[in-house]
């Protein structure tokens, strides 16, 4: 049976240009600063967005907690939207190991006020703790995808700046946000102190994620990352995929994007779902089910039966994420099947 598997971006396979390179690596020990294909993957990565240094690191996740760690210390809070990955998705690993207090702000698609940010800011005081980073998300997951816009974020960084803050950006895809607003990456980046990117998602690397900064910061960043285990060995083979992900993967992403588009109408046109195609801005469709009878949980099992993967996130919502290694054929295909499982079971 074919598997479509539209549960994350995560999923995709390495090209087969990413065997190649895996197979052909140039390599070294990394903790010594050894491996030379790590090491042009870092360059390469500064300048992509327009930063002075970066840091290859195994995850996003830990690319986020080791931003919070070098930019914070113990006791300090950190602001963040509510529904962020770092506060909803990281294991509460800021409290636990970076030992700050986190200050989350209800949002509106990724975006918060502009000015529940300045008053979440805390004054000196003997009883409150300091705030110590303000962190936005870009493009922004649970809003399906949502881009931050550029004014939006030169906002934020202004406000930072006026009160003496860093600003960390969780940008697992700014390349989508990039090419939805139609912009260089840098113009994207440069309204953050430190970005984290993902090269493991839409980019299609099999395991890898970047920190970008200043040279300092990634000075003690890398300190930080060898702390957590992060330290890796002859990591060429997968910095190799990682110099094809920026070099050859970025420009095709535009496709996930009107892939995502068209499920999200197909799912509306079907009756069985509420969408707003409008607002579907890169490869992340989320999905609510018409009829409040039917489970989601229970659905994603009979179209998996049929070869479709989807994710549920509660009894009635569901996610759909395009990527590479799914065709618009694919999709044609994946919409008949759901289609079907729903109107024998809703």
């Amino acid at each position: 049976m074919t598997i479509i598997d539209l549960r994350s971006d995560t999923v995709t396979k390495p090209t087969s240009e990413m065997y190649v390179a895996m197979a052909s690596a140039e390599v070294g020990d990394d903790v010594y600063g050894d491996d030379p294909t790590v090491n042009k993957l870092e360059a390469l990565a500064a300048e992509k967005l327009g930063k002075e240094a970066a840091l290859f690191v195994p995850s996003g996740t830990m690319g986020n907690l080791i931003a919070v760690l070098t930019h914070t210390k113990p006791g300090q809070e950190i602001i963040l939207e509510e529904s962020s990955h770092i506060f909803q998705f990281e294991v509460g690993s800021a409290a636990r190991v970076a030992g700050v207090q986190t200050r989350p702000i209800i949002g509106s698609r990724g975006q918060m006020d502009i000015e529940r940010i300045e008053k979440a800011i805390r004054p000196e005081n003997i009883h409150f703790p300091e705030t110590g980073l303000i962190a936005i998300e870009n493009t922004h997951n649970m809003s399906g995808g949502a881009v931050l816009p550029l004014e939006y974020m030169q906002q934020v960084a202004e406000l930072a700046k006026s009160r003496n803050l860093s600003v960390h950006l969780d940008g697992a895809r700014i390349f989508n946000a990039a090419t939805a607003l139609g912009t260089d990456v840098k113009n994207v980046a440069k309204h953050a102190d430190s970005v984290m990117f993902c090269l493991s998602k839409g980019l299609a690397s099999p395991v890898g994620s970047m920190l970008v900064g200043t040279q300092s910061f990634i000075n003690q960043a890398r300190k930080h990352r060898k702390m957590l285990g992060g330290g890796l060995r002859q990591a060429g083979v997968l910095a190799a995929c990682g110099i094809i992900s920026l070099e050859a993967m970025v420009d095709r992403l535009k496709e996930d994007h009107e892939n995502a588009k068209y499920v999200a109408k197909e799912l509306l046109e079907s009756g069985f779902f509420i969408t707003e195609p409008e607002t579907v801005e890169t490869n992340i469709v989320n999905a609510v089910l018409s009829c409040e009878r039917c489970n989601a949980f229970e659905l994603t099992k009979l179209m998996a039966e049929q070869g479709v993967l989807t994710g549920a996130r509660s009894k009635r919502h569901f996610r759909f994420v395009t990527h590479k290694d799914v065709t618009k054929d694919d999709l044609e295909k994946a919409i008949t099947v759901i289609k079907s499982v729903l109107t024998k079971n809703c």
